[in-house]
C-alpha cells in the first residue's frame, strides 16, 4: 500500500512564482489528507492531477490566514462539481470562530462537511493506522499531525507450515490473517509457529509552523518522514524565534535527536535562497530534503528501502484530464 506526500505549497507566509502557500497531500492507499489549505490550494490539486474531489479531510495545523485562506475556494468548487460525499475538516481552538467568519463567503454547501476542534494528544482511529495530534509552538494554537501505522504481520514461511503438515490452499491463508489451523491427526499449528516477528508500520510526521519542541522530538522518533518548519537560516535565529519559527539547523537538530529516516524542508521565506536552507539543514542532518512545488516524497515499508524524493513528470494535459467533468452545467 503506498503512503506519499505531494508538497502543493512550500512557500511560507508570502508565495512566490515557484512556491505557493502551505498544504501538503498525504495520500495512504485511498485515504487522502490535506494538511493545510494555503490560498491557492484547489489549482495546486488541479495542476498536480490528484484528485482534487477524492479528498476526505482537511487537517489544519492553525488559524493563520496563508494555512486557511483556500479553504472557502475548495468547499465552493466541490459544491459545484456536484459533490455528494462527507467531507471531515479538523483543525485547533478556534477553528469553529472561523467558520462562522467564512460561512458568508463560503455561501451553500449541499454535501455533509464536519467540523471538529482537536486538542493536542488526540487520536483519530482508520482502520491500519491512526492519526495523532502533536502540540507544536507558535503565536497561536497549533498542531502538528504523527500518521501512524499499526505493526504488521511476520512474514509467512511456507516451508514451515509443510513441515508442520498444514495443506497448501486456503489454510495457508488462515493462518495469514491469525487463525488457528485444527490437522487431521488433532494436532494445531498456530499462526506463531509459521510467522515470523511483527513487523513495523510506517511514520510520517508534519509540523506546520512551530519552533523546535519537545512534543515534536518524541512524536517524531524514529519516524521514516519529518516535515518541519524550515522558515528561516541561521542568520535571522532572532526573527525565527521572534515569529515562532524554526530555522534550518534547528530543523536539522531536531531530525538528528529524533533519529527520523529522511528531514523533509518545508515553509521557505523567501528572503533565502532554497539552497542556503538545504546546505545549513545538511550541515547538520545529511538526509534532508528541500522539495519544490509538486515534488513527492515516496515513503515505502521499512524493508522496501528509505524514502525518496520524486521529481514531477507531469504535463498541462495530463492536469487537463484528471479534472473532474461536472454533471450538468453552471453558472455563478
Amino acid at each position: 500500500m503506498e503512503l506519499s506526500l505531494t508538497f502543493l505549497g512550500t512557500a511560507g507566509a508570502v508565495p512566490t512564482p515557484s512556491r505557493g502557500l502551505s498544504s501538503t497531500l498525504v495520500q495512504r492507499g485511498g485515504d487522502r489528507f490535506l494538511v493545510d489549505c494555503g490560498e491557492g490550494t484547489q489549482r495546486q490539486l488541479i495542476k498536480a492531477a490528484v484528485g482534487i474531489t477524492q479528498i476526505q479531510r482537511i487537517l489544519l495545523t492553525h488559524l493563520h490566514a496563508d494555512h486557511y485562506l483556500g479553504l472557502p475556494g475548495m468547499l465552493k468548487t466541490w459544491e459545484l462539481w456536484g459533490r455528494e460525499e462527507p467531507a471531515e475538516i479538523y483543525g485547533p481552538r478556534g477553528l469553529f470562530d472561523l467558520v462562522e467568519a467564512l460561512r458568508r463567503v463560503i455561501g451553500r454547501i449541499s454535501f455533509p462537511v464536519e467540523w471538529r476542534e482537536l486538542a493536542p494528544g488526540e487520536r483519530l482511529s482508520f482502520p491500519g493506522y491512526r492519526v495523532e495530534t502533536i502540540a507544536t509552538e507558535h503565536r497561536i494554537p497549533s498542531l502538528g499531525y504523527g500518521f501512524y501505522e499499526d505493526p504488521r504481520p511476520g512474514r509467512f514461511d511456507p516451508a514451515a507450515a509443510r513441515k508442520l503438515g498444514v495443506p497448501e490452499g486456503p489454510a495457508f491463508g488462515r493462518l495469514q490473517h491469525g487463525e488457528v489451523i485444527a490437522l487431521p491427526d488433532g494436532r494445531e499449528v498456530r499462526p506463531d509457529d509459521v510467522m515470523g516477528p511483527s513487523r513495523p508500520g510506517r511514520k510520517v510526521v508534519v509540523t506546520g509552523d512551530t519552533r523546535p519542541c519537545e512534543a515534536v522530538l518524541r512524536a517524531a522518533r524514529g519516524c521514516d518522514c519529518l516535515v518541519h518548519d524550515s522558515t528561516f537560516t541561521s542568520a535571522e535565529q532572532g526573527r525565527a524565534s521572534e515569529t515562532s519559527h524554526t530555522t534550518a539547523a534547528e530543523a536539522g537538530r531536531v531530525a538528528s535527536q529524533a533519529g527520523v529516516k529522511l528531514l523533509v524542508l518545508t515553509h521557505l521565506s523567501f528572503r533565502h535562497p532554497p539552497r542556503d536552507i538545504h546546505n545549513e539543514a545538511r550541515g547538520v542532518f545529511e538526509n534532508c530534503v528541500l522539495p519544490s512545488d509538486f515534488d513527492r516524497v515516496v515513503v515505502p515499508f521499512p524493508e522496501k528501502g528509505p524514502p525518496y524524493l520524486v521529481k514531477p513528470t507531469l504535463t498541462e494535459a495530463d492536469a487537463a484530464r484528471a479534472m473532474p467533468v461536472p454533471a450538468q452545467s453552471f453558472e455563478l
